[in-house]
């Protein structure tokens, strides 16, 4: 079956579906080194590993997450202070989308995520953080209900879309416009259906839209009804009100 004890290296390797050969011919089988209980254990840093990895933490977010009723998404800075206007207005709205009849799902961290989930918990609904692994550690914020914990963005960022039928948009920093732009993309290519996307804060988001405006649509980078994948507002019952209307509500 293997190569006898003292035998030659064989020129050809199969390893389940991959095909080695010639000097990248492995020593060892699969099994040997599975059972062997001495050896190097930088194997569970290797990129095979990370995707069995990769796989659990989809099928734990879907096994937390796939009962949930209609949810909105809401994002915003972690560095949003409990005292200012902009929490207030996300406990406000967190409250106002539970009474609409959407669960609510944050990141799960501080500042204005923690405002949200403040605010649906109070509404007695469903409120759900998915947190992500990071240098400086964050935890999720005591008004989470239900909680999942990533490794990966790109994870995290599946579940945000997957399971939400829209997205609000606090002010928040890079982190924030990252799940904004990606939520714009996939609106804008159609990879996504029917999902309101709405900017909460006006003055903060002015100079955003103006730009988009002025120098991404106008230097032809982007359409005039790209303009149209999402609405701007400073009232909390206009937001709910906006993402209620585009998912039938």
């Amino acid at each position: 079956m293997g190569v006898p004890e003292g035998g030659s290296k064989p020129e050809e390797q199969r390893l389940g579906p991959v095909l080695r050969r010639r000097d990248q011919v492995q020593p060892g089988t699969t099994d040997q080194r599975l059972l062997d209980t001495e050896g190097d254990s930088e194997w569970v840093h290797t990129d095979p590993w990370r995707v069995m990895r990769i796989q659990s933490e989809f099928v734990e977010g879907f096994g937390a997450l796939a009962e949930l009723p209609s949810a909105i998404s809401v994002f915003g800075s972690a560095r949003t202070k409990p005292d200012s206007p902009e929490y207030e207005a996300g406990v406000r709205l967190g409250r106002a989308l539970v009474e609409a009849g959407f669960a609510v799902i944050t990141g799960g961290g501080p500042g204005a995520m923690e405002a949200a989930n403040k605010g649906a918990r109070e509404a007695k609904g469903i409120s759900v953080g998915l947190g992500i692994e990071l240098p400086f550690e964050q935890g999720l914020n005591p008004h989470v209900d239900i909680g999942v914990n990533f490794r990966y963005f790109f994870v995290r960022k599946t579940m945000f879309v997957k399971y939400a039928q829209g997205f609000v948009v606090l002010p928040g920093g890079l982190g924030t416009l990252d799940e904004l732009f990606e939520a714009l993309t996939l609106v804008q290519t159609r990879k996504v259906t029917s999902f309101p996307i709405v900017l909460f804060g006006t003055e903060y988001w002015k100079g955003l839209v103006d730009w988009l405006r002025d120098s991404v649509v106008a230097g032809g980078k982007a359409s005039e009804r790209d303009l149209l994948l999402f609405h701007v507002t400073d009232d909390v019952d206009e937001a709910v009100a906006l993402v209620s209307k585009e998912t039938a509500r």
